[in-house]
């Protein structure tokens, strides 16, 4: 017997070992680098991690109100153009439920609506509807400075630090919008 066959046998043996071993980091490079997922999680738009602007305005009964004070909650914010019409009106409808259906989380999410200054009265109907919904009027230049066009209206989210977070339509599927508010809750121990 050649005593080089058995060193050779032990080299492949130990050579197949470490490509086993080896074998799932190069299929998990592979995999991130060449089979990307194209399909994503979030319904609402993602936005690039800023601080919301900082917004003031004065609220139905005549107090100041500014984003600032709301700090340490996640804000829906909804943003309306000078009357409630029916996508105003729907996106109300589309936080309340999405808020309701967070169940005990809900008291970790405010509603704000944000209305120009020179809007349109808010209808008593419409606050008796959304008693938790904390209502204020902005100038429309403070307005401009947010990702939404204040025209067409739309809802942002906003972290407990005060960043943006994700933007919707001003009528969203309510249910893929509730899933995105509860897997931001279950994600974050904050607010």
């Amino acid at each position: 017997m050649n005593p080089a066959q058995p060193r050779a046998h032990g080299r492949r043996r130990l050579l197949l070992l470490a490509l086993v071993a080896l074998s799932p980091i190069f299929a998990s490079y592979a995999a991130y680098y060449w089979f990307a997922p194209t399909k994503r999680v979030n319904y609402g738009e993602l936005l690039e991690t800023r601080p919301a602007p900082a917004i003031a305005g004065v609220q139905g009964d005549g107090t100041s109100f500014t984003l600032a004070q709301l700090r340490g909650r996640w804000l829906l914010l909804i943003v309306t153009g000078l009357d409630c019409g029916e996508s105003c009106l729907r996106a109300l409808y589309a936080t309340r439920q999405a808020r309701t259906m967070q169940g005990r989380e809900q008291e970790r999410l405010v509603r704000v609506w944000l209305q120009p200054s020179d809007a349109l009265p808010v209808m008593p109907e419409i606050l008796l509807a959304h008693p938790d919904l904390a209502v204020a009027r902005v100038d429309r230049r403070e307005l401009v400075r947010l990702p939404v066009d204040p025209d067409a209206g739309g809802i942002l989210v906003i972290d407990p630090h005060g960043n943006l977070v994700l933007r919707y339509v001003a009528d969203p599927d309510i249910k893929r919008f509730a899933k995105d508010l509860e897997r931001l809750l279950r994600a974050s121990q904050m607010g």
